[in-house]
């Protein structure tokens, strides 16, 4: 339901863009949003966006990431900027999502498939 592209190797100081498509007999999808978790570390929520284009930040990627959506393509996307060493995670897409099942909207929290971001110093 949530398909995410776009990981991969940086250099510290480069760019790369995630993007996460969602896919199905969607209704509707609320918020948006991006979580990475390194190894032997809790999943930490980098960003997020609602439906009407709000957006939250964590405070360790603030000014370096943007977050934004493209409702028409149930797409969001995470612009990585400046990256770091620290920024090196496996990053999830998450959506809150409603999906038509047996006639009637019926929301859910969806993550998709990780993706492998590593930043070399």
């Amino acid at each position: 339901q949530l398909q995410a592209s776009g990981g991969g190797l940086a250099q510290a100081g480069g760019s790369l863009r995630l993007s996460c498509e969602a896919s199905g007999s969607i209704f509707s999808i609320a918020v948006m949003g991006w979580y990475r978790q390194c190894p032997g570390k809790e999943r930490e929520l980098v960003a997020d966006i609602t439906y009407g284009g709000s957006t939250g930040y964590a405070d360790s990627v603030k000014g370096r990431f943007t977050i934004s959506r493209d409702n028409a393509k149930n797409t969001v996307y995470l612009q990585m900027n400046s990256l770091k060493p620290e920024d090196t995670a496996v990053y999830y897409c998450n959506a809150d999502m409603a999906t038509m099942g047996w006639g009637k909207p019926s929301p859910r929290n969806y993550w998709g498939q990780g993706t492998q971001v590593t930043v070399s110093s």
